[in-house]
């Protein structure tokens, strides 16, 4: 699949008139990130938004980007809804580049990149992060059966391990890193049992 692909397939999904996941957030996500001193937010693949616009909701600064300009759209439009703002960058994030060290915490939900990308992503990530800065990841395992309730990628080499998060974030304290089979209740993509991967990682000094 070309990004070009992907990104139609997106502009697809988000086009709809409801939110693809709903618009509360992640609650993996919602749990740890209000554990945090509020700060600079990246949402790499952040969609329709329902993730940054609730961070920017309880105090954050907020970064989202994604591929699909009709993402950015449904985002604008929750942001407005909650009376609050966010900065949304549409494009490709391998061209997207921020300075070095310059955010407290970056959220990665379900966010399956092209799996030739995803570790080359990943690395280009951890960059922006500050010693001392948290990420919040969960997205399906290897493990998992994707079908039209639940979601997410029927091909294996879109999906995550263990063992992957360690290689691709190998200077972190792990907070939290473990498989789960999980109750998804996320709008109308994301319903049923699924297994993920959580991990929640604080990047050492170096």
């Amino acid at each position: 699949m070309t990004n070009e692909q992907y990104k139609t397939r997106w502009d697809n999904r988000y086009r709809e008139t409801d939110f693809a996941y709903g618009k509360t957030p992640n609650l993996f996500f919602k749990e740890w990130l209000d554990r945090l001193e509020k700060g600079s937010l990246l949402m790499p693949a952040d969609g329709e938004g329902r993730n940054g616009v609730y961070a920017a909701a309880t105090g954050w600064q907020v970064t989202s980007t994604d591929l699909s300009p009709e993402g950015k759209i449904k985002a604008l439009q929750l942001a407005g809804e909650l009376n609050t703002n966010l900065t949304y960058i549409v494009g490709d994030l391998e061209t997207i580049k921020f300075e070095p060290a310059s955010f407290d915490a970056i959220g990665l939900i379900y966010a399956h990149f092209l799996p030739e990308k995803k570790s080359i992503l990943h690395r280009q990530l951890d960059t922006y992060l500050k010693p001392g800065g948290i990420i919040i990841f969960e997205a399906f395992s290897k493990n998992h059966n994707a079908n039209a309730e639940v979601g997410g990628p029927t091909e294996i080499a879109w999906l995550f391990s263990e063992e992957e998060i360690k290689q691709d974030f190998p200077d972190y304290e792990i907070l939290l890193l473990k498989e789960e089979v999980v109750g998804l209740e996320e709008g109308k993509y994301h319903n049923g049992e699924g297994t993920v991967i959580r991990f929640v990682g604080r990047k050492k000094a170096v």
